[in-house]
């Protein structure tokens, strides 16, 4: 009888625990990023009251008899499945779909989450506002002119610097790939200016220099009467085309006698065949185009405030005008009789932007976007991912910490080692499911009141055992 009374007060204890967890999980359910528990029970030890014996050769073996003497905990599990996301539709609001935890920092601690309710504080920091821990990740770094993310480095605290400047960068080539139409009639010695109108195509396009100005750069096409195939070309620079700035062109390492004339010539199926110089000098080779110097005009250079001078930078510019590859008809100048068109689809240059707004894509990356019209990648959000996400320790505000049944944090990219994909303006949900959880209520309250039970009844037998005697 009083193995039996133990064995119930171990079923209430026990049961209660488990209505704990539930209650948790219930109190939990709109949690974002929160990973429910589960109670497992086993049971207790039992006390032998006849071991086994083996078969002999008359009669055959005995089962042991064990009296059981109640039950215990065996887990509470943390179930890493999958929530439900939720679109908010804030950029700065990130969902992990599939396997991974975000990596926060708080002084020299890492912490490991699914809730990405982010934010940008007052420093430009990406953190999770609620507790101020830093978003870790890899800021991008500009190497040889190339914005690249080091993802192979320790992850550092990420920063979106808004409303911080772009430098201007000069312009050092310009992709042209117009076509001109091979019907465009020559223009005679005695042209009138609507005949000279008439056998001239002209191809406009700003440029920078390394102050941020922007420039005018012109070029006219009219066909060469003494060559076929062959199409002159003048080039001419300059904030107001009336007043062109002075330049110097250059084909093959030869200069151009009155720096602004060269040469384009087409094979006959209407590709680029080559650039020449009228002095001198053949490019032919796969990437044709010419070499283009320009003075920086005085009215463009900043004035040095402190001597009322222009500043000390460089007086003349340098870029390449490129006019594809030679037999190409994709970005490429073409000459075919259809209407010539005007098609400069690329220059390297800008002028100075702000930070006006971010992105953040399904790998991670964080995209700047600023108002000279540059997109720059700005860093990567890090992924951490456990052998056993089981083990993990919660330590609040839906947070974990690597334990020593977790395993060390694999850190990465989106999509490395099974490592999930983020979605930006979204948010996981609980992965609490009510009804799971109620039916589950209902069943450790069964048992509860059937091990309160087991009490009272061994309460009325040990009644009755002291009522033997009056």
């Amino acid at each position: 009888m009083m193995r039996s009374l133990y064995s119930g007060v171990s079923g209430l204890q026990n049961h209660q625990t488990r209505m704990d967890v539930i209650g948790n999980n219930i109190s939990n359910v709109n949690t974002t990023g929160f990973k429910r528990g589960r109670v497992n029970f086993q049971d207790l030890i039992s006390q032998m009251m006849r071991g086994p014996a083996r078969p002999g050769e008359r009669v055959g073996g005995i089962n042991p008899q064990q009296v059981g003497l109640g039950m215990q905990v065996a887990t509470i599990d943390t179930l890493h499945t999958q929530g439900s996301l939720q679109t908010t539709g804030i950029k700065s609001d990130l969902a992990i779909q599939g396997e991974g935890f975000f990596i926060l920092r708080a002084g020299e601690e890492n912490y490991y989450t699914r809730a990405g309710a982010f934010g940008v504080d007052a420093e430009g920091f990406l953190v999770n506002p609620a507790n101020g821990m830093r978003v870790q990740g890899w800021q991008a770094e500009t190497v040889d002119g190339q914005t690249m993310i080091n993802s192979s480095a320790r992850p550092e605290d990420l920063i979106i610097p808004v409303g911080s400047k772009d430098p201007a960068q000069a312009t050092t080539e310009v992709f042209l790939a117009s076509n001109l139409n091979k019907n465009t009639p020559l223009i005679p010695e005695d042209a009138t200016a609507a005949q000279v109108q008439e056998g001239t195509w002209t191809v406009e396009y700003d440029i920078y220099d390394s102050f941020g100005s922007t420039h005018t750069l012109r070029i006219d096409f009219s066909r060469n009467p003494d060559a076929e195939n062959q199409w002159l070309a003048e080039v001419a620079i300059g904030p107001e085309l009336d007043e062109a700035i002075p330049q110097q062109l250059s084909v093959g390492g030869v200069d151009s006698v009155d720096g602004a004339t060269f040469i384009v010539e087409f094979a006959n199926d209407g590709t680029l065949q080559s650039v020449q110089n009228p002095e001198g000098g053949l490019v032919n080779t796969d990437e044709l185009g010419v070499q283009i110097t320009f003075d920086v005009p005085e009215s463009s250079i900043p004035i040095d405030p402190e001597t009322g001078l222009p500043e000390d930078a460089p007086q003349t510019q340098v870029f390449d005008l490129n006019l594809g590859r030679a037999g190409a008809f994709v970005d490429s100048m073409t000459q075919y009789a259809s209407e010539s068109s005007t098609k400069i689809f690329n220059q390297n240059g800008f002028n100075m932007g702000y930070l006006e707004d971010y992105r953040i894509d399904q790998s991670g990356v964080i995209t700047g976007i600023y108002s000279n019209g540059n997109n720059r990648s700005l860093g990567q959000v890090a992924l951490a991912t456990f052998v056993n996400p089981g083990g993990l320790e919660k330590t609040g505000d839906t947070n974990f910490q690597a334990s020593i049944n977790s395993g060390l944090p694999d850190v990465g990219t989106v999509g490395v080692a099974g490592k999930g994909t983020i979605i930006a303006g979204a948010l996981e949900m609980s992965n609490v499911d009510l009804a799971e959880q109620f039916t589950d209520m209902i069943v450790t309250q069964r048992g509860f009141q059937a091990n309160s039970r087991t009490i009272q009844t061994a309460d009325q037998l040990l009644q009755e055992v002291l009522t033997l005697k009056r």
